[in-house]
C-alpha cells in the first residue's frame, strides 16, 4: 500500500474518533514513514525538519489572535453585532426573521470573500467578528454547521476564480508558474480563472445545499454569556472605535506593504496600545488571551508541516501518481477522476491547497498531456485537485478558522461540526464539477 494513502487514512480515522488533531497528524506521519521503509529515526528527523516550516504560520496566528483580542476590547465588534440585534429585537414575524437570517448569511459570505481578495487578512477576522455574533445566531436558531459551510465557502471559492489578493497568489504565482515550469508554456494568466469557473460552480452548489437543505432546520444552543443578545451600544467608547478603525487600517497597510501577517498584526496592536484602548500593563494579558485563542490552530499547522515533510520524504506522492498512470490504460474519464481523488488525498494530509500544487503539477501536467487533455482541461484538473481537501481537512485553516470563532463558547466541535460538513458539501461537488470541466474544456 502507498504510504501517503495509509497515513492520510490513519489520520482521518483518528480525527473522526475525536483524537486530538495534533496527535493524529504526528502518529500518522510516523506510520507513513515506517510503511515507506524509513527507519523510525529517519521518520522523526524528517518530521522535525518540517516543523520549522509551520513556525511562521503559528506565530502569525498568535499575533492575529492578539490583534483580535485588542479589537474586541475596543467594542467595534459589539457595535456591528448590535446593529443586527436591534433588528432582531421585537421581530416576531416569521417572514421578517427569515429575511434577516438570509441577510446575515449573505453578509458573512461577502465579508469572508473580502478577507481573501479585497482586504486580504485571511482567517484573522473570524475570531474578531464571529464570537460577538453567536448571540445573533442563537436568536435566529442558525445551525452552526451551516455557518461553518458559509465561512469555508468564502475562504476557498475566491482564490479559485478571482486573481487578486490570495487568489492572485494561488492562480498566478503558484498555479500558472507551475504549469509553465512543467511544460504548459502557452497558457496565459487570463485563462486560469476561466478554467476554474466550472469547479467553483461545485462550491456554489455545495453552499446552496447546506443552506437550503442539509442545515435549514432551526437548532437550539445552550444559553451562555456569548449567546445572549444584549445591546451594549451605550457603553461603547467612540474614541476606541476611532482607534480601532485606525488600527485595522494600519494592520492592513503594513501587511500589504511587507507581505507579513506578523508585522501587520503587530502594527495594528501598537496602534491600539498607543491609542489607549489597551493599557501598557495589560499587553501581557492581551497577548496571552490571543495566543490561547489561536494556539490550537498554530500547533496543528506546525504538525501539518511536519506531516507534509514526511510525506515528501517517502516519495509516496510520486509513486501514487506513477502507479495511477500505468494502471489506467487509455481511459480518459477514469484518468480525470483518479487524478482528482489523488489530489484530495494529498491536500487532506498537507492541509494546504497552495502547498499541493508544486507537488502534483510536476506529474499531472505531462500526465494530462499524455491522455490528450486540452490546456484548459489541464488547468481545471490541477487547480481543482489542489483545492480539493482544503475543505474537510482537519489541518486546513479553511476549517480551523471557522471552528476558532464558532467554538468560542465550547458548543461547536471541530471534526464533526466543521470538518465533516465541509467535506461532504464541498469535496464531493468539486470532484463532480472538476471532472465535468476536464471532460468538456
Amino acid at each position: 500500500m502507498n504510504p501517503v494513502v495509509i497515513s492520510v487514512c490513519v489520520m482521518l480515522v483518528l480525527a473522526l474518533m475525536r483524537v486530538n488533531v495534533v496527535v493524529a497528524l504526528t502518529f500518522s506521519a510516523m506510520v507513513g514513514g515506517l510503511v515507506a521503509g524509513m527507519s523510525l529515526n529517519d521518520t522523526v528527523a524528517a518530521f522535525e525538519s518540517g516543523l520549522g516550516g509551520g513556525a511562521t504560520i503559528a506565530l502569525s496566528y498568535a499575533m492575529l489572535g492578539t490583534f483580535a483580542v485588542a479589537i474586541s476590547k475596543s467594542g467595534i465588534t459589539d457595535l456591528l453585532a448590535n446593529s443586527v440585534i436591534k433588528r432582531l429585537n421585537g421581530k416576531q414575524d416569521g417572514a421578517k426573521t427569515t429575511g434577516l437570517k438570509y441577510a446575515v448569511l449573505v453578509a458573512l459570505v461577502l465579508v469572508t470573500m473580502s478577507s481573501q481578495n479585497v482586504i486580504p487578512v485571511h482567517i484573522a477576522f473570524i475570531p474578531i467578528l464571529i464570537p460577538p455574533l453567536l448571540g445573533v445566531f442563537a436568536k435566529l436558531k442558525l445551525d452552526r454547521r451551516m455557518v461553518a459551510c458559509v465561512l469555508t465557502f468564502g475562504l476557498i471559492t475566491p482564490y479559485m476564480v478571482l486573481p487578486i489578493g490570495f487568489g492572485g497568489i494561488f492562480l498566478n504565482n503558484i498555479l500558472l508558474k507551475n504549469l509553465h515550469d512543467n511544460g504548459l508554456g502557452d497558457v496565459v494568466a487570463s485563462q486560469i480563472p476561466t478554467a476554474m469557473l466550472l469547479p467553483a460552480g461545485g462550491m456554489i452548489f455545495g453552499l446552496l445545499t447546506a443552506i437550503f437543505f442539509s442545515y435549514r432546520k432551526p437548532r437550539e444552543y445552550a444559553e451562555t454569556e456569548l449567546t445572549q443578545t444584549r445591546s451594549t451600544t451605550t457603553e461603547i467608547n467612540k474614541k476606541n472605535i476611532v482607534v480601532a478603525g485606525l488600527g485595522i487600517c494600519a494592520a492592513l497597510a503594513v501587511q500589504l506593504s511587507t507581505g507579513s501577517m506578523i508585522i501587520g498584526a503587530l502594527a495594528g496592536f501598537m496602534v491600539f496600545t498607543f491609542g489607549g484602548v489597551i493599557a501598557w500593563k495589560e499587553t501581557h494579558d492581551v497577548f496571552t488571551k490571543g495566543v490561547h485563542m489561536m494556539a490550537m490552530i498554530g500547533f496543528i499547522m506546525i504538525s501539518a508541516a511536519g506531516f507534509a515533510a514526511v510525506m515528501k520524504q517517502t516519495g509516496g506522492v510520486e509513486t501514487l501518481v506513477a502507479s495511477l498512470a500505468t494502471s489506467i490504460g487509455d481511459n480518459k474519464p477514469l484518468a480525470a477522476l483518479l487524478m482528482l481523488v489523488v489530489g484530495l488525498l494529498v491536500t487532506m494530509g498537507i492541509g494546504s491547497s497552495f502547498s499541493t500544487i508544486p507537488i502534483i503539477a510536476t506529474i499531472y501536467v505531462p500526465l494530462a498531456a499524455a491522455f490528450g487533455f486540452s490546456p484548459m482541461a489541464t488547468i481545471a484538473l490541477v487547480g481543482t485537485a489542489a483545492a480539493l481537501g482544503d475543505a474537510g481537512s482537519p489541518a486546513s485553516d479553511s476549517t480551523l478558522g471557522p471552528t476558532s470563532g464558532l467554538n468560542a463558547d465550547g458548543q461547536h466541535e471541530h471534526i464533526w461540526e466543521t470538518v465533516v460538513p465541509t467535506f461532504i458539501h464541498y469535496n464531493i461537488p468539486l470532484i463532480v464539477f472538476g471532472w465535468i470541466a476536464a471532460m468538456v474544456l
